[in-house]
């Protein structure tokens, strides 16, 4: 009977029980195996049985929601007890082998133990899911009878006097103590939940989060197992291949997490600094921050220790498993009998760390475990860091709201600081946050390391830690540096975009003139600049690279060398390895610990940024504006306390209008009742001492509309916003009556809009009445602008949305304040921006009806003094005074001067008015722009987003397979599209450099196996590894043999880090190479692309290629090339080591590739999809910010703090959810394949020990299967990084297939006569003309002649196709039939260049570019600056360029803004002039400007224009009664052409009807 339980071996006693059962060894064990068994009986009949019945009752989705008391102690105490197991069964199997014939009881008693304890665990687990407490007690009875029976064991040896340097003893003792605790552990459940001996248990319910089905982010709730290995994530990150993720999916995030409780964690600690300490000192942030999330931090910085000190398991068990595959031989097999008790053998302590084995899957478990703790600190730090984050926006969001306003005016806060706070600091004291448990753990790691080098190697091992330590000074000098060529490199990049724009902007203009050639080389120098700042940029990076591939190689050489010469001893195998993969532990803190300096001194300057932000002026208290006028303090408590603003307006309200309905009262207000606002003595600055508003005395009448009049700058604004709080008062008080405080609506002079609908713009927050709404947008004239836009009201403007004009912006700002249900409207100049008709249209409608009716008290500051009739109050301002108060009656007897001067300034205005009335009213002007802006998109339908576009461009059966087959594809053929841009050469240098630097490697660490492997006696090098076991004889052959492998060790080394030299300075250039092409040829496509492609393509999409997409490709793609390619080479050199030494490595290869692959091909879908969706959700909160610091003043009258606060909280979670599931995303890639690189070593391990290799090829292999477990997840996180990163290159690439315009032209350049076109003669025939083959025709059969030197003006309705006749002038557009002959030369064979360089024209916007005056009259610098100035004279601009600065050197600001547009419409004029072309083609030159100016340009015209052919298009026919030829189009045909008297006179001729029309 070979299998016996007590085994049979000869003249045993294992069955005898002579001495009491309990001293037979044998009974003991079997024993031992009760509780075991009983406890797999009871629960497996539960566990499958009683599972079905019960599931139904819980009706929470998440299974996941409740923990008993000591949740994670039971799972901590379970893995333990397992990993116990392990050991109890290992020494029961080596025990076993040292006996006679087999003994189960040595290990089967283990064996089942271990299969109970998982057991327990997964019925615990589903006990607790269930929320089922009573079946406890299974396990409760369990742990007893575990603990009972290991008891009588441990009480035996201790008998039969047993020690600790037993295994045996030792392993029992600790499962006693762990049965205890377990035990102990299930009292604790049964105390707080009294789910048992208790006459009522305690009921418990799931946590809030989770009762809330939207709670996505399970991670704080799952249990340990789960929380470890991010299990709970498995759905969402398979479920990403079938359906991208959404932000549905990701849900919201736990209370916990929210930034509203982080931010009252934070600003507690905050304010309790003020409490306790000095009270005028401020607060510090650091300690806020430390006594808000110190806890997590420590937490993290725990795992963090664990993590590296087990981190140092692998090299001492390759050290262990080397050597003793060394010494296997000599283990003695003696005092067998020595340690027979009971009849077993019982194995020393020590005895198992020498199994070679036993090291293997310690060394496996030391893997898992410390990559376990490593990945849980940094989920620690990251879940602390987006903590501190929406903690920190909160705090500056809530500091924005309050700040005074005058900080903002005065400059001191700009609204650039307050961006980069949002933007760059919270986010800088994050990621100090993710690295900072680095700064106390790598100084432990580094001095733990060389420690344990110097026990290896003595001396020596000090000159490589030497090595190491004086070249990080190096690292960090090359950080530093780094930033600073990357903030010189962003400078460039702006100036380039600024000018990119001002082209893309101007592209009209400059095709028409032929200079985009000129412009787009001032882009190219620009480009220059940054591309000699990139390619430091470059050299810094490979440098950083370099040092640190380098480092490691030059530490083992020094190390090495001077041990082969110092020490007396031979290097062993089991040495050399141990340090090789000690110096590669090494090297990653002492990179990171430069970057991690680098964070801590940013987060320094963030912090003390951020504090002087919190510390800066506040706006006054609100006490005051209850001032003393009967408003109980009741009310102004549960307004302070309410976030609620609304709730109490409209309580108030409702209140007050049940009893006393407000009638028109007479007009001299005596009464309180009658005010609601009085100013008393009112002095009040912006923020100087100097008093801006000085004695002011002031009532506003209550239902009643009152005006506020005076001069530009006399403070009229002021008022409103000292009335409001705004500005800092000297003295005086503001009373507001007691209902109207929290009622005002507000509409500033500088229009603020909202990134939101129309609608919403409007609403603001109100709910939404559909009569009042239309009421609102009647009186508001908004209706004809909403019909403009693509999806109406439901259109989104804004700073993201789109661009509405000066007036229609205002109208919308009005628009709101009429729209709120309140009781008092303040109106700051509402009427600024409107042309006359729709300032009537307002002040009618809106102010007088609409307001009047509702009986609201109405404000209006205004400089029309036409409507000051309508006033029932007027306050006259005057420097910051009140010049007069009273009705208009009052002010005519009392003020006769000040009446009088009202009446002049009257008639002036209304002379203006008739000016206005004549031309096109300025609001037709804006419609049709905003007309032309979406029509140009029509002929597309350009709406729908270019990703769109990508998604359908490849196949149109979209369903779920072809989806994601396509989700998971790299995309191989952008990145061979990105290589080719960078070069044929420079790519085969990056290739074979890399494998040449990869080769060499390797061939190091064989060099390094052979030498110390070699053999005193065996000279020869071919088979090195022959028979290395005794060295005994020590003399000077052998000494002087064992370094003649010095030299080709010493050249090796160079080799490499010559090699890690070339490589890290290829990849780098490849990029810049890459990105200097792909920037010039798209920055060429587009400027010669056709002005069609300018209407169809969205300014923004251009733009976006040439600021973010440029920016990836010149920045991000050529790190994390490298990284990938070094990455993916190291693992594969890794893996063919491994399996060079130990073939039988390949077999396990296959399932860990097809693993490796799933889970790779699985998270780069979702990880593109979270980072897609971390990005979009970043732009809305950073826009938030923004729009809140622009609009602080409306906000706050409106009172709709709480509301926004409420936003920017929604946004932050968002985003941080997002943010959240990336990393948690992350981090379940990164344990995956870490546990898989754990298996690869295992595998290694075990096959080396099996297959008994030589030593020292065994630790070359292990050394590698260690580097393989840090770099796996590097190549899937890279691959999915240059995944999203190749996005770029494909946009970039869909614009390089744009075709150009034919520059060339069929004549040569050198047939057209150097003065043509001399006369100006222009023959139309039979001119057919589209803007796209896909279009229909805009111009149908036109024949006209044209003489030279005749003035010719073309007229007709919108549309009608007149402009498209003058860029046919100039082959703008597509002539399919017929042609235009200028002075004999068909102008559709001309080169481009010169057919446009040889005409002028005016357009109907005037554009300048910023610069000099001189380069936008003459960017060619061809002409003298007589001929310029004499151009100057011409527009009458000479005197105004004379008094600039500079002369014709003056500087022109962006879109030539420091001029007002008829002076940039005259500029214009002058530039024509300049180039003396016989012909001139005026596009509705004159819609844009005021009277003077276009006077000035008749007459330019009339003049200096009389010998040449000029060609007006005139939308106002007036401008064109004295031409001498008028063509007038009537949808692109010609229908009458003739002189305008002849014209006139024919009663039905078009031309008149358009005259009588326009009159």
């Amino acid at each position: 009977m070979a299998l016996s339980f007590c085994g049979n071996d000869r003249g045993s006693i294992a069955y005898s029980v002579d001495n009491g059962v309990l001293d037979n060894g044998c009974f003991v064990d079997a024993l031992n195996l009760v509780p075991h068994v009983f406890l797999l009986f009871i629960t497996f009949p539960i566990l499958f049985i009683g599972w079905g019945s019960q599931s139904s009752k819980v009706q929470i989705h998440h299974n996941t929601w409740l923990h008993f008391p000591g949740h994670n102690l039971r799972w901590i105490l379970t893995f333990t007890l397992l990993f116990v197991h392990v050991c109890e069964i290992a020494e029961g199997i080596v025990s076993n082998t040292q006996m006679e014939s087999n003994h189960l009881h040595l290990f089967m008693p283990a064996l089942m133990g271990f299969i109970a304890a998982t057991t327990s665990v997964v019925y615990y687990h589903n006990i607790e899911t269930a929320n089922f407490p009573k079946l406890l007690l299974a396990l409760f009875i369990y742990w007893i009878l575990a603990f009972i029976t290991k008891m009588i064991k441990l009480w035996k040896f201790a008998e039969a006097s047993l020690g600790v340097q037993y295994l045996r003893f030792c392993i029992t003792a600790l499962l006693v103590v762990l049965y205890g605790l377990l035990m102990a552990v299930e009292i604790n459940v049964i105390r707080v939940r009294k789910y048992v001996f208790f006459a009522n248990p305690q009921r418990v319910k799931p946590p809030e989060d989770l009762q809330d089905l939207g709670v996505r982010f399970l991670q704080p709730f799952v249990n340990l197992l789960s929380k470890a290995t991010y299990w709970w994530m498995n759905p969402l990150i398979i479920g990403a291949h079938k359906r991208p993720i959404e932000l549905k999916k990701i849900g919201k995030l736990p209370i916990a997490m929210r930034a509203l409780t982080n931010y009252m964690r934070l600003k507690d600690s905050y304010e309790e600094q003020r409490k306790t300490e000095d009270p005028d000192k401020s607060p510090s942030i650091w300690k806020s921050m430390y006594r808000a999330f110190g806890g997590p931090i420590l937490l993290s910085s725990t795992f963090r220790y664990m993590a590296d000190l087990l981190g140092f398991a692998g090299p001492l068990c390759i050290s262990g498993i080397v050597g003793h595959l060394d010494n296997s031989t000599e283990i003695d097999r003696t005092n067998k009998t020595a340690n027979m008790t009971f009849g077993v053998y019982f194995m020393f302590s020590t005895e198992l760390l020498q199994n070679t084995s036993v090291l293997a899957v310690l060394l496996f478990l030391a893997l898992v475990l410390q990559r376990t703790f490593l990945q849980a600190s940094y989920y620690v730090t990251i879940e602390t860091g987006i903590n501190l984050r929406g903690a920190l926006l909160a705090m500056i969001y809530n500091k924005i709201l309050r700040l005074s306003t005058s900080n903002m005016s005065m400059g001191e806060m700009t609204l650039g600081q307050i961006n980069n706070l949002v933007a760059i600091e919270t986010n800088q004291l994050m990621w100090f946050l993710f690295l900072c448990p680095n700064l106390w753990a790598m100084p432990v790691q580094i001095i733990m390391g060389v420690i344990l080098l110097y026990y290896l190697l003595g001396n020596s091992a000090l000159i490589g830690a030497g090595v190491i330590l004086l070249l990080a000074p190096v690292q960090y000098l090359i950080a530093t540096k780094l930033a600073d060529t990357q903030k010189s490199t962003l400078d460039y990049s702006t100036d380039r975009l600024k000018k990119t724009t001002e082209i893309l902007k101007g592209i009209k203009l400059l095709k028409l003139y032929a200079w985009e050639n000129i412009f787009c080389d001032r882009v190219e120098e620009t480009r220059g600049k940054e591309l000699t700042s990139l390619k430091t940029f470059a050299l810094y990076t490979s440098m950083s690279i370099f040092m640190n591939a380098a480092i490691p190689i030059a530490a083992v050489l020094a190390t090495f060398v001077t041990h082969a010469y110092v020490e007396e001893v031979r290097l062993s195998p089991a040495k050399a390895f141990a340090s090789l993969a000690l110096f590669h532990i090494l090297v990653t803190p002492l990179f990171l610990l430069s970057t991690v300096v680098r964070f801590a001194v940013k987060a320094l300057v963030s912090v003390q940024k951020l504090s002087e932000f919190l510390q800066s002026d506040e706006i006054g208290d609100d006490s005051w504006r209850n001032a003393e006028m009967s408003m109980s303090l009741e009310v102004g408590k549960k307004y302070k306390y309410h976030g609620d603003t609304k709730a109490i307006n409209r309580k108030g309200r409702y209140r007050m209008d049940n009893y006393e309905q407000p009638m028109r009262r007479q007009l001299r207000p005596t009464e309180t009742e009658d005010v609601a606002v009085q100013v008393n003595d009112g002095f009040f600055t912006w923020g100087s001492n100097l008093s801006t508003l000085s004695d002011i005395n002031i009532r506003i009448p209550t239902g009643q509309l009152t005006m506020i009049v005076g001069q530009v700058g006399c403070g009229k604004s002021s008022l409103l916003l000292a009335m409001l709080g705004e500005m800092q008062t000297i003295s005086g008080k503001v009373y507001w009556s007691n209902k109207n405080r929290y009622s005002v609506a507000y509409a500033a002079q500088k229009s603020w809009l909202l990134n939101a609908t129309v609608e919403e713009n409007i609403t603001f927050g109100s709910h939404f009445n559909k009569q009042r709404y239309k009421a609102v947008i009647d009186a508001c004239s908004l209706q004809p602008d909403i019909d403009l836009l693509p999806f109406g009201d439901q259109t989104e403007i804004g700073e993201r949305g789109i661009n509405l004009s000066g007036g229609q912006r205002q109208r919308i700002c009005v628009a709101r304040a009429l729209y709120q249900n309140t009781n008092i409207v303040f109106l700051d100049d509402p009427f600024s921006a409107l042309d006359i008709d729709l300032s009537d249209h307002l002040m009618q409608e809106g102010i007088l009806k609409f307001l009047q009716d509702d009986k609201r008290t109405v404000v209006l500051v205004t400089h029309k003094l036409q409507y000051l009739i309508h006033a029932d109050w007027i306050i006259a301002m005057k420097d910051g005074s009140v010049l007069r108060e009273g009705t208009l009656k009052d002010i005519q007897t009392l003020d006769v001067e000040l009446y009088e001067h009202w009446k002049t300034l009257m008639n002036r205005q209304d002379q203006e008015l008739e000016k206005e009335t004549e031309m096109e009213s300025q609001t037709t002007l804006e419609r049709k722009t905003l007309r032309r802006a979406f029509y140009s998109r029509e002929a597309k339908n350009q709406i729908d987003d270019e990703d769109e576009e990508e998604e359908v461009e490849e196949d149109d059966d979209d369903n779920m397979s072809t989806t994601t087959s396509r989700r998971s594809k790299i995309p191989w053929k952008m990145c061979c599209r990105y290589l080719s841009s960078g070069g044929f050469l420079m790519v085969f240098l990056m290739v074979s450099s890399k494998l040449a630097k990869h080769s060499v490697m390797v061939a190091i660490d064989y060099w390094l196996a052979a030498w110390t492997s070699s053999n005193p006696q065996n000279q020869s090098l071919a088979d090195p590894f022959v028979n290395a076991t005794n060295y005994t004889k020590n003399d000077d052959t052998q000494i002087a043999e064992h370094r003649s492998y010095v030299p080709v060790f010493i050249i090796l080394c160079g080799a490499a880090i010559a090699l890690c030299l070339i490589t890290s300075l290829t990849v780098e250039f490849l990029g810049v190479a890459a990105a200097t092409n792909l920037h010039h040829n798209l920055l060429n496509k587009i400027i010669h692309a056709p002005i069609r492609f300018f209407d169809v393509t969205p300014l923004g999409q251009i733009l976006n290629r040439f600021s973010a997409d440029t920016n990836i490709i010149d920045q991000h793609i050529p790190p994390t090339l490298e990284s990938l390619t070094r990455s993916t080479l190291l693992c594969l050199s890794a893996i063919g080591v491994i399996a060079f030494v130990t073939p039988a490595f390949l077999i396990a290869l296959v399932p860990l590739a097809v693993a490796f692959y799933f889970i790779q091909k699985y998270f780069r879908v979702a990880s593109k999809d979270l980072q897609d969706l971390d990005d979009s959700t970043q732009l809305p909160l950073l826009c938030h910010f923004s729009e809140t610091a622009e609009g602080l003043t409306t906000i706050r009258a409106f009172r709709h703090e709480a509301r926004f606060k409420q936003r920017m909280l929604e946004l932050t979670d968002t985003n941080n959810t997002a943010y959240l599931f990336l990393s948690a995303a992350n981090r379940w890639l990164e344990v995956r394949t870490d546990y898989l690189g754990a298996v690869i070593v295992l595998t290694a391990a075990v096959a080396a020990i099996w297959t008994s290799s030589q030593s020292g090829l065994v630790g070359l292999g292990l050394t590698y299967a260690l580097t393989v477990t840090n770099y796996l997840n590097w190549v899937v996180r890279n691959l999915a990084d240059l995944e999203v990163q190749m996005a770029a290159v494909k946009k970039v690439n869909s614009f390089l297939s744009t075709e150009s315009e034919n520059y060339e032209g069929s004549m040569d350049v050198s047939q057209v006569p150097e003065d043509w076109p001399q006369h100006g003669e222009i023959k139309i025939q039979d001119l057919c003309v589209r803007y796209d083959t896909m279009l229909k025709p805009v111009l149908k059969h036109v024949n006209a002649h044209i003489n030279p030197g005749q003035k010719v003006g073309i007229c007709g309705r919108t549309g009608s196709g007149k402009s498209s006749l003058s860029l046919a002038f100039f082959n703008m557009v597509d002539v399919f039939e017929g042609k235009i002959v200028i002075d004999g030369i068909d102008i559709c064979k001309l080169p481009l260049q010169t057919l446009r360089s040889r005409l002028s024209i005016i357009l109907q916007d005037p554009v300048l570019f910023s610069g000099s005056i001189r380069l936008n009259l003459d960017p060619e610098c061809t002409c003298t600056d007589d001929r310029l100035w004499e151009a100057l004279e011409i527009a009458q601009l000479k005197n105004m360029v004379k008094a600039h600065p500079g002369g014709l050197d003056a500087v022109v600001t962006e879109g030539g803004e420091n001029f007002s547009v008829g002076q940039r419409q005259l500029f214009c004029l002058a530039r024509a002039f300049v180039r003396k072309s016989s012909i001139l083609i005026m596009d509705e030159a004159t819609a844009s400007i005021d009277m003077a100016t276009e006077n000035i340009l008749q007459k330019v015209v009339m003049t200096a224009f009389a010998d040449r052919t000029v060609v007006t298009i005139a939308h106002l026919v007036s401008s064109i009664l004295e031409a001498e030829q008028v063509l007038v189009f009537a949808s692109g045909t010609l229908v009458e052409s003739d002189s305008a008297p002849n014209l006139l006179a024919q009663e039905d001729s078009f031309f008149s009807i358009l005259v009588r029309t326009h009159k």
